[in-house]
């Protein structure tokens, strides 16, 4: 392996686990948050009239469920290695395309090659 390629995936795995252990804190956070907010509503008695803490503690892990899904999911899928890969298939692509075009062209005699490359390098 080049060591090129070892950089990358050494790279790779690192951003990856930085990833992680941001979600795992972000776990932790809401973890010991959560318990603030039920001990402020329950035990200081902070509004008691009114359970506030449930909304707080929903909308957390509605927050917490999103975090998950891109670090675990999304970023496999949507991560910069896709979009490179993407860009590279629309490329091959768009170039295949534009080699049928030109045969075409070629084969009705409306272009040659040379002479549109002639025109191209000059």
């Amino acid at each position: 392996m080049k060591e090129n390629d070892t950089y990358a995936l050494h790279e790779k795995a690192r951003k990856r686990i930085k990833q992680k252990k941001r979600l795992y804190f972000h776990f932790i956070l809401f973890l010991v948050g959560s318990l603030f907010f039920v001990i402020l509503n329950k035990v200081i008695e902070f509004k008691p009239e009114y359970d506030w803490f449930v909304w707080i503690i929903f909308i957390w892990i509605f927050i917490l469920i999103v975090h998950f899904i891109n670090v675990f999911f999304m970023n496999r899928f949507f991560g910069k290695e896709w979009v490179r890969l993407e860009t590279e298939k629309l490329i091959r692509k768009h170039q295949n395309k534009v080699e049928e075009l030109e045969k075409s062209l070629e084969k009705d005699g409306a272009f040659t090659r040379d002479s549109s490359e002639k025109e191209i390098n000059s």
